[in-house]
């Protein structure tokens, strides 16, 4: 007599009184377990009064399978079902931290590579590279102009830079290096857009408060806008902070830490130094804010949670 229904990754069966299979269906592939509610139904229609096993049956039941012939049933649908699973677990949280990784390593690249160029450039031409702070702007012109067209601008006569007159070969070397990170400095700017168009589907009230590269950074450093979102206002306010944090629980004569990555927001270089505790809880209250409102997909309040803290602190951003 029918008893229990069971189903797992292989099919769904029919047991009687006795732990013994009376009917069932073996599932052809994944798109079937999918849909197993359906089969299920199907099999309760056809035999009544079917019950789910409780613990005490479920053991027998699962010995049934101790069976080497359901063996290569099981291991072509967990493979598939794996497969399934780690295809369905990427997600734009992922993107944007890949994306932010990029961008910080592009960023050390530059700056090594812009302090060799420097250096390399000012064995040629020194006068514009003590004149042109600005890393990008000093690459771009290095690649357009001349050193003659550079010295004019300056208002430097050619014969008087103290410069070496290097050959054709020795500069186009130099410039070579530097046509590279012009394209570094593009591939980055590329990234940001991306980024930014990223986090305006993801998050974009998190985008709005803190900016889209602090944004990017909170939740690579988070794991997730999920677990970013279960976090407190207080752990936000200090991620990226956490070895001055255990320093000060370790020892209370180190001051706790008021802020972690949150240091590189416009609101906390702006404000003066004895409010940046202040501004920072304040900022990790409508960050944490906005980040909720974005993982459970609520509507879009950034520009209310930006304006709030700019009229509190009466700073721009």
């Amino acid at each position: 007599m029918p008893k229990f229904i069971f189903t797992n990754i292989i099919g769904t069966f029919v047991f009687n009184q006795n732990y013994k299979i009376i009917d069932g269906l073996l599932f052809k592939d994944i798109e079937q377990y999918k849909d197993k509610e359906k089969h299920e139904d199907k099999l309760r229609q056809k035999h009544k009064n079917l019950t789910a096993p409780n613990d005490k049956h479920l053991y027998n039941i699962l010995l049934v399978f101790n069976n080497k012939k359901y063996f290569p049933h099981f291991y072509k649908n967990n493979l598939e079902l794996t497969k399934n699973s780690v295809k369905g677990s990427v997600n734009n949280d992922l993107l944007i931290i890949q994306a932010i990784s990029s961008i910080e390593e592009i960023d050390r690249t530059l700056n090594l590579l812009t302090k060799r160029l420097r250096e390399w450039y000012s064995l040629y031409n020194p006068e514009i590279s003590n004149k042109v702070k600005d890393h990008e702007k000093f690459v771009v012109l290095i690649i357009k102009k001349t050193k003659t067209q550079l010295l004019k601008e300056l208002s430097v006569n050619e014969k008087d830079s103290i410069g070496a007159d290097l050959k054709e070969k020795d500069v186009s070397a130099i410039l070579l290096l530097a046509s590279q990170i012009n394209n570094f400095y593009k591939l980055r700017g590329h990234y940001e857009n991306y980024l930014k168009n990223l986090e305006k589907e993801t998050c974009p009230n998190l985008a709005t408060v803190a900016g889209v590269t602090l944004a990017a950074k909170l939740i690579s450093h988070a794991g997730s806008l999920k677990r970013m979102a279960e976090m407190p206002a207080s752990t936000l306010q200090i991620l990226g902070a956490e070895k001055a944090l255990f320093r000060h629980i370790k020892n209370k004569r180190n001051l706790p830490p008021k802020y972690g990555m949150l240091h590189e927001h416009q609101l906390i270089q702006k404000s003066k130094s004895k409010m940046h505790g202040k501004v920072a809880r304040a900022l990790a209250d409508k960050a944490s804010i906005a980040v909720r409102v974005d993982y459970f997909k609520g509507k879009f309040i950034g520009d209310k949670l930006k304006k709030e803290l700019m009229e509190k602190f009466k700073l721009k951003y």
